[in-house]
């Protein structure tokens, strides 16, 4: 609990009291989940917000033809979950599962709404976390919109460097949108520029 404790007083200034800290500590549950393990699975309705201590989990489709298209990465100190299947209690598009062993804490959503409707820390960090969420999204729209594959490649590089080191060349390429072969190349290209 004390990583996400840090991790609320880095993201607010609201000052949390012992009794706040107890409610946050019995509404998080503390679970650990292995490497390719499920933490939703699509056609379920994500119940549970997901603070990620340790590891990294990835949140995908599966089209058809059976191609997986990551649309989310989380690694520690992210929060993973379908938020709209959370919000809205709706049935999930989407699987998440696991790319290392991993440690979470998890809240569900009836113990999250009282805790964000009754310690002022947590009011202040949703409002963070809903800022950041709409910017990431924006921006990543914006990317798969205007930017070429590598121009998509080297801002990754640039904002989420953990990434590309904690994720293979293949999931790495399906969050960008391009092809294995096509995320070979431009890596080769920016190595040859770099020598």
């Amino acid at each position: 609990m004390e990583t996400f404790f840090n991790y609320i007083r880095r993201y607010t200034e609201h000052p949390i009291s012992e009794e706040e800290l107890l409610s946050l500590q019995g509404a998080f549950k503390p679970r650990k989940i292995r490497k390719r393990q499920y933490l939703l699975q699509e056609g379920d309705v994500c119940r549970h917000l997901s603070f990620i201590t340790k590891g990294a989990l990835r949140q995908y489709t599966v089209d058809d033809k059976g191609v997986e298209h990551i649309v989310q990465f989380g690694i520690e100190d992210w929060w993973m979950s379908d938020r709209e299947s959370f919000e809205l209690g709706s049935v999930s598009s989407y699987n998440i599962d696991a790319w290392e062993d991993s440690e979470l804490l998890q809240i569900h959503y009836d113990d999250w709404w009282e805790i964000r409707h009754s310690i002022p820390a947590m009011r202040i960090l949703t409002a963070e976390m809903d800022k950041r969420h709409a910017v990431a999204a924006q921006k990543r729209i914006h990317a798969a919109i205007t930017l070429t594959a590598e121009e998509r490649y080297l801002d990754m590089l640039k904002h989420q460097p953990a990434f590309i080191q904690r994720f293979p060349q293949n999931m790495i390429a399906s969050y960008l949108g391009i092809s294995p072969e096509t995320l070979s190349r431009i890596r080769k290209q920016a190595y040859l520029k770099n020598e």
